[in-house]
């Protein structure tokens, strides 16, 4: 719990780097939350809960996918091949999977060390 409140202090940081771990964290955490909203959404019978929630964790969703994309050496910009349906999504969860860079990359010092 404490990677996806980690992940909402920073929404709005784009610079720097992220642990694989603490993304993952990050995902798993949304994943669930946004589960337990659609459920909710299910029993009063609309979607404004999961709608709201969605909304509300978009910047951070960015924000923590283009600082782990900066720990493996590429720029964030690499969120926008998500865009192309199929391919785009499995080469970024490739992406998201790979280890950090050894030592200081032109993003910042190694998160591991």
């Amino acid at each position: 719990m404490d990677y996806f409140v980690d992940a909402l202090r920073k929404f709005a940081v784009f610079s720097g780097r992220e642990r694989r771990k603490s993304y993952w964290m990050f995902v798993l955490f949304y994943l669930i939350f946004y589960i337990v909203a659609a459920l909710i959404d299910q029993m009063i019978g609309g979607m404004t809960i999961s709608t709201i929630f969605t909304l509300l964790l978009l910047v951070p969703s960015i924000s923590i996918s283009a600082r782990r994309l900066h720990d493996t050496g590429r720029t964030g910009w690499w969120q926008l091949i998500g865009l192309i349906p199929l391919v785009g999504m499995l080469v970024l969860i490739f992406f998201y999977c790979q280890d950090s860079d050894d030592g200081a990359n032109d993003y910042g010092a190694n998160p591991k060390l």
